[in-house]
């Protein structure tokens, strides 16, 4: 029974379509949206020296480029990994592709369309749940009116990835299982694939015995990188929760000590508030007896029958006398 080797890997995605022009015809036939009468018939490869990668991104990223008969240009990449960056990178290397394709003086009409295919191992486009999307200058009033030159195709080969809901592109389907599903777990390829003459071509290339000891050790060292890269940027993340989390927390007391002081000022005038009527009233009561007892007194009334009437004490009284 064959060994399988994951075709995501840099070494196995560039062997089989870098290296076999029939492999790269039928899979780009299959996945990009081509009319029927303008297939693919034959490529010529290109080099892929567009814009050197950053050593932290020389794994994450594999590309093949090439120009078919109809000198229309793709360049073909496998990310491992995706953030925001790579839209622009795209671009960067569509639009140098573009213009590389003339020189000073020459005419404009000269130009062919360039195709960007990018396979993503990442969910990216978190706001759908398709993982086919096809991007094109189009007119936003008017999405029949479309400005050719640059078009980018990318799929999600995550669990976004629903054979079923593309019933009608039974080669793309496949093509594209065969990019997810093949590798070290598989025991055995599916009738469907071995069927299908590139496919299973593509699979016999991914087998392990078809390498050196050194080609595996090359194998082997790209996926510690990767695994290495994914612990990095996890770690970065959980960093950033905690860090984002402490802020959230400061933050939260610094407002509720700010309202806690608000409330408490408001709650203090309510009961000063409170406090200074009731002991306005009680200094008032007092005066008023005051008054009632002097009257009493002028008119020759005893201590005692003031004390009862008044409400005040002996001493009170004496102190009016």
């Amino acid at each position: 029974m064959a060994q399988y080797l994951d075709p995501k890997n840099d070494l196995i995605f560039k062997r089989i379509f870098g290296e076999h022009p029939d492999l790269l015809i039928d899979f780009l036939n299959a996945v990009m949206p081509f009319e029927p009468d303008i297939q693919i018939v034959s490529i010529e490869y290109l080099s892929n020296e567009l814009s050197p990668d950053k050593p932290k991104n020389k794994h994450s990223i594999v590309d093949v480029r090439c120009k078919d008969n109809y000198k229309r240009q793709f360049i073909i990449e496998m990310q491992m990994f995706w953030n925001s960056d790579f839209y622009n990178r795209m671009l960067f290397n569509a639009g140098k592709a573009y213009v590389r394709q003339i020189d000073r003086g020459d005419e404009y009409h000269l130009l062919n369309p360039v195709y960007t295919l990018a396979l993503v191992n990442e969910n990216f486009d978190h706001k759908t749940d398709k993982f086919h999307h096809h991007y094109q200058i189009v007119n936003r009033e008017n999405t029949d009116e479309i400005i050719p030159g640059l078009e980018f195709v990318l799929f999600e080969l995550t669990d976004k990835f629903r054979p079923e809901s593309i019933s009608d592109r039974k080669l793309m389907i496949l093509w594209l299982r065969f990019l997810k599903e093949t590798g070290e777990k598989m025991q055995k390829l599916p009738d469907e694939m071995q069927e299908n003459e590139h496919i299973l071509k593509a699979a016999q290339l991914c087998e392990r015995g078809a390498f050196t000891p050194e080609e595996l050790d090359a194998y082997e060292k790209y996926w510690d990188y990767i695994r290495t890269e994914k612990a990095i940027r996890e770690g970065s993340k959980r960093e950033g929760r905690a860090e984002g989390e402490a802020i959230g927390l400061e933050k939260g007391k610094a407002i509720g000590l700010e309202k806690g002081k608000a409330i408490g000022l408001e709650k203090g005038k309510a009961i000063g508030l409170e406090k200074g009527r009731t002991e306005g009233e009680a200094i008032g009561e007092h005066k008023k007896a005051i008054i009632i007892a002097k009257k009493l007194l002028s008119k020759g009334m005893s201590v005692e029958d003031v004390c009862d009437t008044s409400g005040l004490s002996k001493e009170q009284i004496n102190e009016l006398t």
